[in-house]
């Protein structure tokens, strides 16, 4: 098994504990950082949303390989050029104001940055405003995610789009939702750019939407 197979192994088995020392070891060896990042790290991740969509992996399991990635990400970040360490671009995440819940919204959280975000997470019981400001704060925003469990934050969704939606910006990003109660009919009823219904899901669209 070549180290870019043992690093992908590594993070669709989730072995927070061995990623570093195999990335420094790749490092050794003279591999390319770029390529274990896209082959050994962005791919793995790309496995195990396609078995999570499948059925075939659960929730705790996409956890543990996103934060092995991360760990990998970090031991490999100092060996990477400036320009591609820079993110696909950044997205702002929140769960809607008036919505406590964020187990969701983080795991949708870290496959978003394991497919090569910049994330900014406003966490739970998010206005408009906040939004906003996240949005004219932070430099690239191209995707704002919004989530909510409740049926009874379908509302606050609706009118945080809406507010969303009449920015002079509104050009600049994409904003995608999703949560238990969300569908794509309600995503395009209210006027947003995409919805999923997983995280693994959230990433392809991440991606497909900022490209």
């Amino acid at each position: 098994m070549s180290k870019i197979e043992e690093i992908a192994s590594a993070i669709e088995t989730g072995k927070a504990k061995i990623i570093e020392d195999l990335v420094q070891s790749a490092i050794d060896e003279g591999i390319d950082p770029m390529e274990i990042l896209n082959t050994g790290m962005v791919s793995a991740m790309s496995v195990i949303g396609e078995r999570f969509s499948r059925g075939e992996a659960f929730v705790p399991e996409m956890l543990i390989s996103a934060r092995t990635m991360k760990k990998g990400v970090e031991a490999l970040k100092p060996y990477l050029s400036k320009d591609a360490t820079s993110s696909v671009g950044t997205a702002v995440i929140g769960t809607v104001q008036g919505d406590m819940h964020d187990i969701g919204k983080n795991l949708v959280a870290l496959m978003i940055e394991s497919a090569g975000f910049e994330v900014i997470d406003l966490e739970v019981d998010v206005p408009l405003e906040r939004f906003v400001e996240a949005i004219n704060t932070y430099p690239n925003v191209c995707i704002v995610a919004l989530s909510t469990l409740l049926t009874t934050t379908m509302p606050a969704m609706k009118r945080i789009v809406a507010g969303l939606n009449e920015l002079e910006n509104r050009n600049t990003f994409h904003v995608m939702i999703g949560g238990a109660p969300i569908t794509a009919e309600f995503a395009r009823q209210i006027g947003a750019d995409g919805y999923s219904p997983d995280a693994a899901a959230a990433a392809t669209l991440a991606k497909s939407l900022a490209s």
